[in-house]
């Protein structure tokens, strides 16, 4: 105890260089503390929208789908797999899909089409799909043969709504695939490439249209959080209990994406590698001018019988009541600029797209990872770079120290 009076007395003895010392130590902490929540805020923001807003956090697919896609690939016992995701807790949202390619045409005006067979009404609850309408409305819950373009589709169809459009595509039975269909809406899903092809239609008249019978190609589930995904994927799978079916998670149907985030926290890691180094040399210079000033003061407490490493703990307390006090106050100000960010974030230079979804701004997030990570780089450099001046200072010579003036 009387240690630490002693170093929490001789922290204010020099104030100045105390407070520059601690203002170090939270301009690391805050500018860590941003950088992590950064970037943990921006993926999961990325991640969440997209997955969202047209492909899900899992995906339920025929076993080997994803890896080559084919209109033969196709969960045949649907009503299995629902009853299945209905017993599973962490679910917030599902919806059936088909998919094929095609001949679409308006008039004398033809183009290639994706086409997609969804459930207007869970598509909606899962993926906002009437919220992507821009003109006209989006397909009567029962099948009626209509249908929604892409605006970029749309355009080069010269399509509007009321048009009557046909298909030409080929049956999952070899036979010709081709009916006509109403246009009741065009839709804008934010992405430039997906809305040039995308053609929708109810999933039953896609599933008529292509000889399908109740078969399906995916089922797309939406999760309540994000953060147990992973588990969630793994509960979906047992709950299948099936060798033809898989559930797989966005990490793995957008695995690009994954792996060029996990290489950009790669970067963030070093970031914050060069933000402690900062921190660790203005300690280390800070303890360093301390120690040499101090040698008469610490050769008289070796004089009077104080053991080396009553000083060496002296000296690392003086740090790590710095550091503390840093952290606190590093911690307020953080918090303060994450939620600020959190909430208003900030405009990018040039808006990209991803999964759909056009991205202007960019958002942090506030997480108890973004504050113990600094706070432990900055505690454990402080601590690590005051060991030197330490081992020191309780190595001072009594009888040489005392005749410094």
């Amino acid at each position: 105890m009387m240690t630490f009076t002693i170093a929490l007395r001789n922290i204010f003895r020099q104030k100045r260089r105390s407070v520059l010392t601690i203002s170090t130590m939270v301009g690391g902490f805050v500018l860590a503390a941003i950088s992590i929540a950064w970037s943990d805020g921006t993926y999961s923001n990325v991640i969440n929208m997209f997955t969202r807003n047209q492909l899900g956090h899992i995906q339920i697919h025929h076993h080997d789908y994803l890896e080559r896609r084919s209109i033969h690939k196709t969960i045949d016992s649907v009503r299995a797999v629902v009853s299945a995701l209905d017993t599973l807790n962490g679910i917030q949202a599902w919806t059936p899909r088909v998919y094929a390619a095609g001949l679409a045409s308006v008039d004398d005006n033809s183009s290639a089409a994706r086409i997609i067979g969804i459930d207007p009404e869970s598509e909606g609850r899962a993926t906002r799909f009437d919220r992507k309408i821009t003109d006209g409305s989006t397909m009567a819950a029962e099948p009626s043969h209509q249908a929604v373009l892409g605006n970029g589709l749309a355009t080069r169809l010269e399509a509007k709504v009321g048009d009557s459009l046909v298909i030409v595509s080929q049956a999952a039975d070899g036979s010709i695939a081709n009916d006509i269909y109403e246009i009741v809406g065009i839709a804008s899903s934010g992405d430039r490439m997906t809305d040039q092809t995308s053609l929708y239609l109810h999933i039953t008249d896609a599933q008529q249209l292509f000889v399908l019978g109740d078969r399906i190609h995916e089922i797309a589930v939406i999760a309540n959080d994000l953060d147990y995904v992973d588990d969630l994927t793994e509960n979906i799978q047992t709950a299948l209990n099936s060798a033809t079916l898989d559930a797989a998670s966005w990490k793995e149907f957008a695995h690009s994406f994954y792996i060029a985030m996990k290489a950009d926290q790669q970067g963030a890691w070093i970031m914050l590698f060069v933000i402690m180094l900062v921190v660790a040399v203005g300690v280390l210079n800070t303890v360093l001018m301390t120690v040499l000033e101090r040698r008469r003061e610490y050769g008289v407490l070796r004089a009077i019988g104080t053991a080396p490493k009553q000083v060496f703990t002296l000296v690392i307390l003086e740090v790590m009541i710095m550091a503390v006090m840093s952290l606190a106050i590093g911690a307020g100000l953080a918090y303060l600029a994450n939620y600020a960010l959190s909430i208003h974030g900030i405009d990018m230079p040039q808006a990209f797209t991803y999964g759909g979804v056009e991205f202007t701004t960019m958002y942090t997030e506030i997480n108890l990872r973004s504050f113990y990570l600094p706070a432990l780089a900055v505690a454990l450099s402080a601590a690590i770079v005051a060991i030197v001046p330490a081992t020191r200072a309780a190595h001072i010579e009594p009888a040489k120290a005392m005749r410094l003036h």
